[in-house]
């Protein structure tokens, strides 16, 4: 399995290339210190996986997995991406799903585990870290249907009459779901309540 990797701290991209490289399977034949370098280095080596932070300079970790996913798409690659972070967030590992990885680890999570999450997404699998996915997918969303669609439409800048006009109630009723959906969510106005609900997923 040839293997990419692309994390900004040099140290700990020499460490991580070094623990791979112990296993008799993985080959890493390039590193990046950034995300733009990185997609140069996944287009020239045309790696199994390529294995990316997400706070790098250039290209984001989530950014570059999109990039590298609609390449995939367009059956001019067949990388697969495995994010390894630092960032323990629920919201970070949807976004990284959506923009097409299929491995999110932790930068705390054993050598081994790491290796045996590569041979997984090489094979075809998901590799997510487990107390990670129960977070993301065990926090329920607070929500109802009324509150996401009124918010979703305060987010993209409607004014209250507007959405009353839209959705045939008054503004009175408007102003309660905003005022219910930013209490649920612990913010302190609609553009915050909208953030929280978009980086949780609810949105």
């Amino acid at each position: 399995m040839r293997v990419v990797i692309a994390e900004d701290q040099a140290m700990v991209r020499g460490a991580l290339a070094a623990l791979l490289e112990l296993e008799g399977d993985i080959e890493v034949v390039a590193q990046a210190a950034d995300g733009d370098e990185a997609l140069a280095l996944v287009k020239e080596h045309r790696p199994d996986v390529l294995v990316t932070d997400i706070e790098m300079p250039g290209s984001t970790g989530l950014e570059l997995a999109a990039e590298v996913a609609e390449l995939r798409h367009k059956g001019e690659l067949a990388t697969k991406v495995v994010i390894l972070t630092t960032f323990a967030r629920a919201g970070y590992l949807r976004r990284a799903l959506d923009a097409g990885a299929t491995g999110y680890l932790l930068k705390d999570a054993p050598a081994s585990q790491l290796a045996d999450a590569l041979r997984r997404v090489h094979a075809g699998g998901r590799a997510v870290d487990p107390e990670l996915a129960v977070e993301a997918w065990g926090e329920e969303d607070p929500l109802t249907d009324r509150e996401r669609r009124v918010l979703r439409m305060a987010a993209e800048g409607q004014t209250t009459a507007a959405i009353a006009t839209a959705l045939g109630l008054s503004e009175g009723t408007v102003r309660n779901y905003l005022s219910e959906a930013i209490g649920k969510l612990g913010a302190s106005n609609r553009v915050e309540a909208a953030r929280i609900a978009r980086d949780k997923g609810w949105l």
